[in-house]
């Protein structure tokens, strides 16, 4: 399990003062006004971030960080990811996981087969999309289109039956329609 988790990302900057917007990575853009500091990923480390002021702006937060005064000092973090330690961390609510925990889980069928390694979480909105990487020895591997053999599987209970995580696995219902013969 990861340290740090990914709360947002600095889009661009905001005015000459050194404000950044950031695109919220956290179901609630308003859990910006409880933090106190961030780590910002600056590439080989993650420096950490006394936050002075939040604000918002349609789907964005707008944070004022101390230190940095001008928009030349932050400029170059653009595209960079706003982290928190797992302790900062919302507490998730039965049946809700961090994206970051749920990446390179094993993915069984309800029969026990192996489909494959959860890759990534598409998040569309409605529901989150995982994304399975179907491993060349699973017996579905020739029914999932495209040369790279990913599986998308929506987020919900129909298709997801269990998560555990202390065996990092997942098992789940393949409905009608997710196959598609190639």
């Amino acid at each position: 399990m990861e340290d740090l988790l990914q709360v947002g990302a600095i889009a661009t900057t905001h005015g000459v003062r050194g404000e950044v917007k950031v695109f919220p990575m956290t179901d609630d853009v308003n859990r910006f006004k409880r933090l106190k500091k961030v780590f910002l990923d600056v590439g080989s480390e993650y420096r950490e971030m006394e936050i002075l002021q939040v604000k918002f702006f349609k789907n964005m937060a707008i944070l004022k960080f101390k230190g940095i005064d001008n928009i030349n000092e932050i400029e170059k973090y653009k595209g960079r990811g706003l982290f928190v330690t797992r302790d900062q961390a919302v507490k998730c609510e039965k049946d809700e996981y961090f994206i970051a925990d749920l990446i390179g889980m094993e993915v069984t069928t309800e029969a026990g087969e192996l489909l494959g390694k959860l890759k990534d979480v598409l998040q569309t909105g409605a529901n989150d999309v995982y994304l399975v990487e179907v491993v060349q020895d699973s017996p579905y591997a020739d029914k999932v289109q495209g040369k790279k053999r990913e599986l998308l599987l929506p987020a919900i209970r129909e298709c997801i039956r269990s998560v555990d995580m202390q065996q990092r696995s997942m098992q789940v219902y393949l409905m009608p329609g997710l196959l598609e013969e190639v």
